[in-house]
């Protein structure tokens, strides 16, 4: 794994008018050392100041998982419909997994219906394609897509959300609980952080790319078919940071009275991908001028490396292996993340294979690994690993071997 940085940093650039994109103003602020954590191993820095209203942010770069900045990011507070990002995310792995089809129909229940909030209007007994359902929840934030989605995948919202809490576990979202599947409730036993949100969005974000198909769309209309007839429904994209900073797409807002305005939103400039988080912010206003500034901080202060030629690998020989060779791979691709304008043409690779490979071995068992070096610093690796499996010789391979040496 690539070791990233994480800051802890305060903040300090000029005040946003509306939503629009500002960069941060360098400063000499006094330099502090910050502890690293969730996704970062080891790694300090210090970096200038920016002052935000909203007392929870954070922005991460996808790729990565360096952590850019963040303000008092471990809090725990209420997500409102930011929430459906673990929602979106369980709808793409059963699709995945083959759960779902885009083209299932679906049933709204009663329960479905009877949901409050920001909705789409579903009647009992309406179906629905899971494609359509999707995007209402991504563009239009519905209450009633996302619970019936959750009753369609689960059997109920209750065990759907108990998926979330072990979704939500196994990303590391340590200070996370979910009560329900789409952040209508007002139990303080529903709470998340930005850092939580930051992971669960990345998670979307890198294996699930094509959400942004979705979250881009800004006005779409959909039809509802009932025993009353057909009507136009138009889907209206809650995000105005699409048509306010330059590379959104996506990708998630909430708000309640007791959550106030929160966001996650990611942008995509130049290749690198980023994901801000901005919790409990006092208006609407504030929500969206702040993220696209601290958007706007993170894609000024870092560049992105990418290994797009990594160097084709030779067969190797495993001691005890029925076959005398053996396919191997990169386990990965490789990226690092620079704040520091590092010069990448200085980048070296070293191919270090362990000392002892010897049969037998499963697929994907690793054997060596591609590590890179930057001004005499490894900066990262990704392990080599074989491409099958690898059979032990047993004595009727040996005799098998004999014979042909005496055959020939």
């Amino acid at each position: 794994m690539l070791a990233v940085p994480i800051w802890n940093v305060q903040i300090r650039a000029q005040e946003t008018e509306g939503v629009q994109q500002t960069a941060a103003e360098q400063s000499h602020a006094d330099e502090q050392e910050a502890e690293t954590s969730g996704q970062s191993k080891g790694a300090q820095q210090t970096a200038p100041v920016l002052e935000l209203q909203t007392p929870h942010a954070l922005v991460m770069e996808v790729s990565t998982g360096t952590v850019l900045f963040e303000k008092d990011a471990d809090a725990k507070v209420h997500p409102a419909s930011v929430t459906k990002v673990m929602t979106i995310l369980l709808i793409f792995e059963a699709l995945e997994e083959g759960r779902l089809t885009l083209d299932e129909q679906v049933t709204t229940s009663a329960h479905a219906k009877s949901m409050g909030g920001s909705q789409v209007f579903l009647e009992e007994g309406e179906t629905q394609t899971v494609e359509t359902l999707l995007k209402c929840i991504i563009i239009a934030s519905g209450n009633d897509a996302a619970v019936a989605m959750a009753e369609h995948i689960a059997g109920s919202e209750e065990a759907f959300v108990a998926k979330m809490n072990e979704k939500a576990a196994k990303l590391g979202m340590v200070n996370t609980h979910f009560v329900d599947c789409c952040g209508l409730t007002d139990s303080p036993e529903h709470y998340t952080t930005a850092r939580d949100v930051a992971l669960v969005s990345r998670e979307l974000l890198a294996r699930f790319p094509q959400v942004t198909e979705y979250s881009r769309i800004w006005m779409q209309d959909i039809t509802h078919v009932t025993a009353k007839g057909s009507s136009t429904f138009t889907l209206t994209n809650t995000n105005k940071l699409l048509r306010a900073f330059d590379g959104c797409d996506g990708l998630k807002t909430g708000s309640t009275s007791y959550a106030k305005y929160c966001l996650s939103a990611t942008a995509q400039r130049g290749g690198i991908r980023l994901v801000g988080t901005v919790m409990t912010a006092p208006d609407s206003k504030t929500r969206f001028a702040e993220a696209a500034k601290i958007l706007g901080y993170g894609f000024a202060c870092c560049t992105l490396y990418h290994d797009d030629a990594m160097e084709p690998l030779p067969q190797i020989t495993v001691r005890g292996a029925t076959e005398p060779l053996t396919d191997v791979r990169y386990a990965d691709e490789f990226s690092y993340l620079s704040t520091t304008n590092e010069d990448f043409s200085a980048i070296e690779r070293e191919i270090r294979w362990q000392e002892e490979i010897k049969a037998p071995l499963e697929r994907g068992a690793q054997v060596g690994e591609c590590v890179y070096m930057l001004n005499g610093k490894e900066i990262g690796s990704v392990p080599i690993v074989t491409k099958s499996d690898v059979r032990k010789a047993g004595y009727l391979d040996y005799l098998d071997e004999m014979w042909k040496h005496w055959t020939l």
